[in-house]
């Protein structure tokens, strides 16, 4: 079997999916894959992207492979991301902190790390970053945590429960925190209606539409929606950042939709951000982007830059 898939190109230059899927590779590493290629009526080998089971088998593939990562699991009913759009917005992320000096040893903050530990295990096998992973359900926690112990990064990467849910930041850090970045994939949703309607849009596009019950990447209430949908959730997440303006070089977040975005901005402004940047992100015929703002001055980078060599 050769290198049949192709993704988008316009992944991040870094990103080696770009090249698309070597089924053959990447079953050799992990056999289990085999059940789930085919040729499709193209001539291009694959697996059929509604099916959850494929889907988790092609990611494990992944991770064994190209990561390192030789234990993921967790139940069904937790969110299954895909690997390629995970790592772009790592690579993005090492770009800002490249540009502002402090890509080395960094030590980055994942909100809502999910029972999948999917980005802290990204960050950690490109980069070499250690990670504090929260959330707000215990088991999710457990679950990731099983994954760390595993794969031998308890050292690594550590993890930690928001125990009040209305809460982002506040429990987790304080005045003598530092950290190097944060990272944020939101709840897109406002309710189960609104992530169960999206995901009948996407299985019938990927022409399974009988099934548009279960969701080709899972997901639990916690990880798909939030009171307000997305336009609340980062709203909290930049008003809680603003109270710990120097606990953080960079405060970022992934953010689906384009006008939301841009209602977060005079927001920031407002609250003393020293620095925005909205980093666009394309995916096939998706685009998102990356959100990153500062409060820091340009003395404060400095001398975090010369505490950082």
């Amino acid at each position: 079997m050769g290198t049949k898939k192709s993704n988008n190109k316009s992944l991040h230059p870094r990103n080696i999916h770009n090249a698309g899927y070597n089924f053959s590779d990447l079953i050799e590493v992990y056999p289990n894959l085999k059940e789930f290629v085919f040729t499709n009526k193209f001539g291009t080998e694959t697996i059929d992207f509604a099916n959850p089971v494929a889907v988790k088998e092609l990611n494990r593939s992944l991770l064994a492979k190209d990561y390192g990562i030789d234990f993921w699991d967790f139940p069904d009913d937790n969110l299954c991301p895909p690997i390629p759009g995970r790592v772009d917005y790592i690579h993005y992320l090492a770009d800002l902190l490249k540009d502002s000096g402090i890509l080395e040893n960094a030590s980055i903050i994942d909100v809502g790390v999910g029972a999948n530990c999917i980005y802290p295990l990204l960050g950690n096998s490109v980069y070499g970053w250690k990670f504090l992973g929260t959330d707000i359900d215990k088991k999710s926690l457990d679950r990731a945590g099983k994954i760390l112990k595993k794969n031998n990064l308890t050292d690594k990467i550590s993890l930690v429960q928001q125990k009040d849910a209305s809460q982002i930041f506040k429990g987790i850090l304080n005045e003598e925190s530092k950290y190097t970045a944060t990272l944020c994939n939101p709840p897109f949703y406002r309710s189960q209606q609104e992530a169960m309607e999206a995901n009948a849009r996407k299985l019938e596009g990927l022409g399974n539409a009988s099934n548009a019950q279960s969701r080709n990447f899972s997901g639990k209430q916690q990880e798909l929606w939030y009171k307000g949908g997305e336009k609340a959730f980062i709203h909290t997440y930049a008003y809680e950042s603003a109270q710990f303006k120097t606990q953080c070089f960079w405060y970022t977040t992934l953010v689906s939709k384009k006008q939301n975005a841009e209602s977060l901005l005079p927001s920031l402004k407002k609250m003393g951000a020293t620095e925005i940047k909205t980093i666009p992100m394309y995916q096939g015929n998706k685009v998102t982007r990356v959100v990153a703002w500062t409060f820091l001055t340009k003395e404060e980078q400095k001398d975090w830059t010369k505490t950082n060599i």
